[in-house]
């Protein structure tokens, strides 16, 4: 009866054990890697605004010279 005492309290310790790991995010340290993968695709999306503004501007550009020139 000890034996199966011991095992259901080691049960029950791996089970909290488990319980904690996933409530914090697998022992990260309270970080959020889901945050910084968020951070990390906005700021390519914030480079790829800044790029296609920047051809915007030139096509801008080259239609306006085109339109001296002609």
């Amino acid at each position: 009866m000890r034996a199966r005492r011991r095992g259901a309290a080691g049960l029950a310790a791996a089970l909290a054990l488990g319980a904690s790991l996933l409530l914090t995010g697998c022992g990260g340290g309270g970080e959020h890697p889901k945050a910084e993968q968020s951070a990390a695709v906005d700021g390519q999306a914030g480079d790829m605004q800044a790029k296609l503004d920047a051809a915007e501007s030139a096509a801008a550009q080259a239609d306006a010279d085109a339109s001296q020139n002609n």
